[in-house]
């Protein structure tokens, strides 16, 4: 079952020093029109310009990395952390995990606990299963690991399209406040969009925000799903 944040109004108050996301105390999303932009499968070679273009228009993203890369390239999730961003778990190797049992779901998930607390000193405390494929018993498995689920409210499918102009316009047509928008750092058009993506954003008056902070500071909560 998928439960929005904002009617999740039992959960506990996450720790600051338990999640691998920085808080953006300064911004209250209940005041406030926020959106939550969100990128999968890196870290990649693009991520770095990602990186510099969220910095230059003063936004805050969510970076659901996938174990392996960022063995390979573990410079570029610290940039992501230095840089004040959230980040999260998509699993070793972009599996589908309803498709596995329980003891590899276990390991795709743990391993890139590991891997990405080895690298940035942190272990996340949400997750995102890889094309949305996820069900009761992951998110039963991910709960013993202390995850909350994290979907989405709307995708460009940036990963099929890989066309600049479209990318845009989609990612402008999903926006919505308390939204989720699933992009990828790994596809170079998202990338190349991005500028003009959160130009027109801050202009339609959207604060950039994690998804912690989207979630008003109340999770994600272990073996939560939200949105």
């Amino acid at each position: 079952m998928v439960f929005h944040a904002l009617l999740a109004a039992s959960l506990a108050l996450l720790s600051p020093t338990s999640a691998a996301m920085p808080a953006q105390a300064a911004i209250d999303c209940s005041r406030v029109k926020c959106l939550a932009l969100t990128f999968d499968d890196g870290p990649g070679a693009g991520t770095p310009a990602l990186l510099k273009t969220l910095k230059k228009a003063g936004a805050k993203a969510t970076f659901f990395l996938v174990g392996k890369r960022v063995e390979e390239r573990p410079w570029v999730a610290r940039q992501i952390l230095a840089a004040g961003h959230a980040i999260g778990n998509h699993t070793y190797s972009h599996a589908s995990l309803p498709a596995h049992n329980n003891h590899e779901i276990i390991d795709e998930l743990e391993l890139t606990q590991e891997v990405i607390e080895k690298t940035i000193g942190k272990r996340p405390t949400m997750y995102r299963p890889p094309y949305g494929q996820t069900d009761e018993r992951v998110l039963s498995q991910a709960d013993q690991l202390d995850l909350g689920e994290v979907l989405w409210t709307g995708t460009t499918l940036d990963w099929k399209t890989r066309d600049v102009k479209k990318i845009k316009a989609d990612a402008l047509r999903l926006a919505q406040r308390d939204g989720v928008i699933l992009m990828h750092d790994v596809v170079p058009q998202t990338v190349k969009a991005m500028p003009a993506i959160v130009k027109e954003l801050k202009k339609r008056g959207y604060h950039l925000v994690t998804v912690p902070t989207l979630l008003r500071g109340k999770g994600p909560k272990s073996g939560v799903s939200y949105f």
